[in-house]
């Protein structure tokens, strides 16, 4: 196998690869994979950004990618964190978005700014029925990256992933 054609079917093998707080993205969704690097003694470098530096999901997912991938026939795998430039939501990939928003939490907002400096909030729209007549419950959700929301028409709470 190619150098090239290694790391494409290690990028293939990444798209398995789940965060354990939503379960329905993959690390690539995430945009938390920055790089893959095939070495010459044949063994895998894959390069990743947190979240957030304290995001409790990426020892999970670094086991879980060395495992999927040794699963997969690469045996020497390294996992390399990364924390320059800082992950933003702007990593996230389309496909990720459309994930959160069916799977009932609303996706980020625009891209990152220094609104949120100055207090505007987002227009977040309700992701079960598209209402933008929502609120913000609390700036905490279900995890550090969530903010709670309610959507004033049909009166549901859902999730809303923060954009940093």
């Amino acid at each position: 196998m190619t150098t090239t054609s290694a790391t494409e079917t290690i990028w293939a093998i990444l798209e398995e690869v789940t965060d354990p707080e939503i379960p329905v993205l993959t690390v690539v969704d995430l945009g938390v994979i920055r790089d893959v690097i095939m070495h010459d003694d044949e063994s895998v470098e894959v390069i990743i950004t947190p979240t957030y530096s304290g995001c409790p999901a990426m020892n999970t997912i670094e086991i879980n990618i060395k495992a999927t991938l040794q699963e997969k026939g690469f045996d020497l795998v390294k996992v390399t964190t990364v924390l320059s430039p800082a992950w933003t939501t702007d990593w996230l990939s389309e496909a990720g978005k459309e994930k959160l928003r069916a799977y009932g939490i609303a996706p980020p907002v625009g891209s990152v700014s220094k609104r949120a400096l100055f207090g505007a909030e987002p227009v977040v729209a309700c992701p079960l029925c598209s209402s933008e007549h929502t609120e913000m419950i609390s700036q905490f959700g279900s995890t550090a990256c969530k903010s709670l929301y309610r959507c004033k028409d049909c009166l549901e709470p859902f999730d809303y992933f923060k954009c940093h």
